[in-house]
């Protein structure tokens, strides 16, 4: 894969492909510099999407997977027989996407009667992408990324604000990452069992005492990082009694999942408890001043989230942005338009600033977390190289 990134500074674009730019080691030296900076910031958070599951690796589904596997010959003969009722043609290519498909489907049955065939395709829909997000079974080879990531992220010094994890995928890669760190994750949810989610776990905070004299110092315990799942888990689980009641439980039914499935009334579903806690709470850090947002595998296809990250970049002075995707080329296509319309606008404002308030690196998760310096102190000598580089200005800036 070709390491690249569109530098707003020099508006154009940096290869390791082509001979009249960088060579490859110079690249990683500066993108390495460029996050060393940018991550200095006393507030950092991270937006991570469905890409940061996929891949060889990782092997989380695409959308067209779950397509696929709503659709295999048993769902078809359930599908047709909803869609001849509600006019929705299974066979046109545009409608081969299963948002697309059970947006229909959930159109369909609040405008008209409750058609039987309908409600178990969207019940059996909603089974097969719950089982589609069980993919992790080999932690330690799944999960090298994003150990690295947690890693890398969590070792900054512990008196800082804590790192914010949004993540709108509803595996648990970054949970079980931190797991096999022993990193602790602060995640809305209770330390006892049941583990019941109650938003206000997410002010508090662990610090390590010292028992063994009569000093009140307390240290605030490494590593510890704050996660916040915007559309649920495939672990959250509603309670049918009381429904703002959220647990952490195995072997979730779709019918009692604490999850935002795909479908246009994703923005809807946002406005409803545990959801709401959790969009205020993005929105919220990203007004907060000295704050890098780090936004990796994201389309932008969810309007509730990219139209806070739009006003932010608009009207908070202090953000800085990096946005992280492997077809940052594809991305930026205009003719026809194949992306959604935020990535053209975040492209048009990095050349009207024309400095490094947002830049985007062309590479994968994968590839991301290996580039992610170490957030580690530094020495006073590293100290004052940073600060004569600054001064006297380095390569390739």
């Amino acid at each position: 894969m070709s390491n690249k990134y569109y530098n707003s500074l020099q508006k154009k674009w940096i290869s390791d492909q082509k001979d009249d730019e960088i060579p490859n080691d110079d690249f990683e030296t500066e993108i390495r510099g460029k996050l060393k900076s940018a991550l200095q910031m006393p507030n950092i958070m991270v937006l991570a999407g469905s890409g940061t599951s996929l891949g060889d690796i990782v092997k989380g589904p695409k959308m067209w997977d779950l397509w696929e596997a709503c659709t295999t010959a048993d769902m078809q003969i359930v599908a047709h027989e909803c869609f001849n009722e509600s006019g929705f043609d299974f066979e046109v290519e545009s409608n081969k996407n299963i948002e697309i498909c059970l947006s229909h489907c959930e159109a369909y049955l609040q405008v008209g009667a409750i058609i039987e065939k309908t409600t178990l395709f969207v019940k059996k829909c909603k089974e097969i992408i719950l089982g589609k997000c069980l993919f992790i079974n080999d932690k330690d080879v799944q999960l090298v990324g994003h150990k690295e990531f947690i890693r890398k992220l969590a070792r900054r010094k512990s008196k800082d604000p804590r790192v914010k994890v949004f993540t709108t995928n509803y595996d648990t890669c970054f949970e079980d990452a931190a797991g096999l760190l022993g990193i602790t994750v602060i995640d809305g949810f209770s330390f006892s069992i049941p583990r019941i989610y109650d938003a206000r776990f997410f002010d508090m905070d662990i610090v390590r005492r010292n028992t063994t004299s009569s000093s009140t110092n307390i240290h605030y315990l490494e590593g510890v990082f704050q996660l916040y799942k915007l559309h649920g888990s495939t672990n959250w689980s509603r309670d049918q009694t009381s429904s703002y009641l959220i647990k952490q439980a195995e072997n979730v039914k779709a019918d009692d999942s604490c999850m935002i499935f795909p479908a246009k009334g994703k923005y809807q579903q946002s406005y409803i408890q545990p959801h709401l806690e959790l969009i205020a709470r993005f929105s919220q850090s990203l007004r907060e001043p000295n704050t890098c947002l780090i936004i990796a595998g994201f389309g932008f296809n969810d309007d509730h989230l990219s139209e806070p990250i739009l006003s932010a970049i608009l009207s908070n002075p202090h953000l800085k942005v990096i946005i992280v995707s492997p077809s940052i080329e594809y991305d930026f296509s205009e003719e026809p338009p194949r992306t959604s319309k935020y990535w053209k606008i975040f492209k048009k404002i990095a050349e009207d600033r024309n400095n490094d308030e947002i830049f985007f690196i062309n590479c994968d998760f994968q590839k991301f977390s290996s580039l992610i310096p170490d957030l580690t102190a530094l020495s006073p000598a590293e100290n004052l190289h940073e600060n004569m580089k600054k001064l006297f200005g380095g390569s390739h800036v």
